[in-house]
């Protein structure tokens, strides 16, 4: 069973494509390692660390299991404080291409497609969070 990452932007209908893949980003160490590049070239900010920690949280667990127990209402991001920590990836991506080795490329794809909802997001005034989708 395969995991996917998805953008939800609050409200019903924000009125544009929200669409990303997400599977990319989903299954990489990036999610798990610390911060790439260390301290001296992006840093994260407090609630991109509480992103992650959520995402593990989310995707440690077995999806029966998550079924019969309730998860906390989901946290809401600013659209330019995800876009901060989004450009911050993309950069070191595009800076140290054997990253992910093989995954760099697609990864990148994904980074690009969360880039352009969080710029809607953003030009609409919207905040966003993260969703997990088990495939």
């Amino acid at each position: 069973m395969a995991a996917s990452l998805y953008i939800v932007v609050e409200g019903e209908d924000p009125g544009f494509d929200i669409f990303v893949n997400g599977q990319g980003l989903a299954a990489t160490k990036m999610l798990w390692n610390p911060w790439p590049g260390g301290s001296g070239s992006a840093r994260c900010s407090s609630s991109f660390q509480r992103m992650r920690i959520r995402w593990r949280c989310s995707l440690s667990r077995e999806p029966a299991t998550r079924m019969g127990r309730h998860l906390p209402q989901p946290q809401w991001f600013s659209a330019a404080e995800g876009l901060v920590t989004i450009r911050a990836l993309i950069h070191f991506l595009a800076e140290a291409p054997a990253a992910l080795g093989s995954e760099t490329q697609p990864v990148l794809l994904e980074l690009r497609e969360y880039e352009r909802v969080l710029t809607k997001t953003a030009q609409h005034g919207l905040r966003w969070h993260l969703a997990v989708s088990w495939r």
